[in-house]
């Protein structure tokens, strides 16, 4: 008797989290096929830029939070962190918090350090950090630690549907 157990993708190219990326930035009219593989775990902004060879403000960090009980998705440049006062304002809730991993999962479908911009089950409220404009190539994670994608923008603000916004915390 054999005991068999549930088949697990050879590498994160074929992992189903990055092929649900890939559909829905397809189905967004992006290229699909830029999604990149990385050597090492990208669960970082860091991380991610080192292996890139790009600023860390270039990373488009997908953070979900809590917002008075709903997701709420901010796209934020790796150079800073959120302002959740700020963003409150912003969204019109009276509190905002970083979402805890299983409140990520339940909404986005992703794991903490491969949250995706796109491909949640049902749509996520999104902010897009207006300090990322400043960069003509920006990265997001795709849906596993190890893959990212190259966007810009305007591409980001479509495929999430996100409102440009200023939502970090600026240092002097």
């Amino acid at each position: 008797m054999s005991s068999a157990t549930p088949a697990t993708p050879a590498t994160p190219a074929e992992h189903p989290s990055i092929a649900r990326v890939r559909a829905e930035l397809t189905n967004h009219g992006a290229a699909a096929d830029r999604i990149r593989v990385l050597d090492d775990s990208a669960r970082t902004a860091a991380q991610a830029a080192d292996q890139l060879g790009v600023q860390v403000a270039q990373i488009a960090n997908s953070l979900l939070f809590d917002a008075d009980g709903a997701p709420l998705l901010v796209m934020a440049s790796g150079g800073h962190r959120v302002d959740t006062t700020k963003v409150a304002t912003l969204v019109g809730a009276t509190v905002v918090r970083r979402a805890d991993p299983e409140f990520v999962r339940s909404h986005t479908g992703f794991a903490i350090g491969g949250v995706a911009p796109v491909g949640h089950p049902h749509p996520i409220r999104a902010l897009v950090d207006r300090d990322l404009a400043a960069y003509d190539v920006l990265w997001a994670a795709a849906g596993h630690p190890h893959a990212v994608f190259p966007t810009t923008y305007d591409e980001l603000v479509t495929i999430t549907g996100g409102q440009p916004a200023d939502v970090g915390v600026h240092e002097r």
